[in-house]
């Protein structure tokens, strides 16, 4: 009996060592001995990613869309089956409350320094939290940001979820997609001064170093006006962006004040007559969905590029 017993024991060692995997969150490495089941992801770019990989039946809901008004005819239908269990950020209590054993967030995307919801709050109600990438930078230090933070967030869900094939033939879909739209630029074209006005009149909230939209932008073939700026989304100065004179303009499209009315308040305020951008009328519209860690980013860097460039620059695109 005992080469049967240690023979079994072996064998269910290798299962279980098979069945854990672990994962680096920011500072933390997370390790879950099998994928979630009940699944909640906070905001609408965090959310796609959850959907794009199929996961809406491992999911009891997802918080912080409509509080917002992100949520668009696309993302109305991959959520349709799913309750919004809070319209910004959720509270403890609406987490567990949704039996979730798994939240899917980030700092300042559904969780803040701090507060009352985080991995460390969560961690005693058995729900595990993975954070994205981007937002890191508010607990510690990371790279600028890249594509390549998208892509980490996909592939470690894919890992947690154990749909890693999927996963990895996504990432590998968005390479292809994106080596395509840069191969297509003029590699010897000055980059493009681009300014990232996301809100706000009497200071602007924009894309710093650690943004998204720096990755962006770069991919597009223009550089972040703000790109020393060492933050991520913060608040800085109009003198700031006038003393750099953007020859572009990405107005992010979200919220109540409208994409129209930002462009109108730039246009129309003398103080920003002489701004390249607004001499030429050169702004391009990004949906937030678009211009946060997300699936569409590949389709705001094309949209980026047109803007650019124009649709000329990009043959076959």
């Amino acid at each position: 009996m005992k080469p049967t017993t240690l023979a079994l024991g072996l064998a269910l060692a290798a299962n279980t060592a098979t069945a854990e995997t672990t994962v680096q969150s920011c500072n933390r490495t997370v390790t879950f001995d099998e994928p979630p089941k009940a699944a909640v992801s906070n905001d609408v770019n965090l959310t796609e990613m959850m959907l794009v990989l199929g996961l809406a039946d491992r999911m009891v809901g997802y918080t912080g869309i409509s509080g917002w008004k992100t949520l668009d005819e696309d993302m109305r239908a991959g959520v349709q089956q799913l309750p919004e269990l809070s319209a910004k950020y959720p509270s403890k209590e609406v987490l567990v409350g949704a039996d979730a054993d798994f939240y899917f967030a980030g700092w300042n995307y559904g969780m803040k320094v701090g507060g009352e919801v985080t991995p460390e709050t969560l961690e005693p109600f058995g729900i595990k939290v993975y954070e994205l990438t981007e937002s890191c930078i508010h607990i510690g230090d990371k790279p600028k940001a890249s594509m390549s933070d998208m892509y980490n967030d996909l592939l470690n869900l894919g890992r947690i979820f154990g749909v890693e094939d999927r996963a990895q033939k996504l990432v590998q879909g968005y390479k292809a997609e994106l080596a395509e739209i840069t191969f297509s630029l003029n590699p010897s074209d000055e980059p493009l001064r681009v300014f990232v006005y996301d809100s706000g009149e009497d200071t602007p909230f924009t894309a710093g170093r650690y943004a998204m939209p720096t990755a962006l932008i770069e991919a597009a073939g223009g550089v972040n006006i703000m790109d020393d700026f060492e933050k991520s989304w913060a608040t800085v100065t109009w003198e700031e962006v006038v003393d750099r004179n953007p020859e572009v303009i990405v107005i992010v499209n979200y919220g109540d004040v409208t994409a129209e009315q930002k462009r109108d308040f730039m246009v129309n305020n003398p103080a920003f007559a002489d701004l390249d951008a607004v001499k030429n009328d050169r702004f391009v519209v990004l949906e937030y969905v678009e211009a946060t860690p997300g699936p569409r980013n590949i389709k705001a860097v094309r949209k980026l590029a047109h803007g650019f460039w124009g649709p000329a620059a990009l043959v076959g695109n």
